[in-house]
């Protein structure tokens, strides 16, 4: 499974910015992060406050497509969960089944 992905459209420094959510990243309740764009590469390696984090999968999903164990690796506990919690960050935002995000999910570096 080695396709050739697209040309990133951000760095991988932000990827996790909120505090809750680099929070739940360093207590290892987050493992996946959604954007609209790609932020990193297979193997780089994010530093949240001293502990870095290497992102081991990149590929895009439908939002329709969401699955309760896809929203517990974004540290919400029902999808209901996880989109209220993206909508109240980004307002005005639709959320379309048919709808394109870029899943990073990353662990802990060795």
């Amino acid at each position: 499974m080695n396709e050739t992905l697209p040309p990133k459209t951000c760095t991988i420094d932000r990827l996790v910015t909120k505090e809750a959510e680099v929070s739940k990243v360093l207590a290892g309740q987050k493992t996946a992060c959604r954007r609209n764009g790609r932020y990193a590469d297979i193997g780089e390696t994010m530093d949240l406050e001293g502990t870095a984090f290497t992102v081991i999968k990149v590929y895009q999903q439908s939002l329709g497509d969401l699955t309760v164990e896809d929203a517990k690796a974004e540290g919400h506990t029902t999808i209901d969960e996880y989109r209220d919690s993206i909508l109240s960050i980004h307002p005005g935002m639709p959320w379309l089944p048919q709808m394109k995000v870029w899943v990073h999910e990353f662990q802990k570096a060795e």
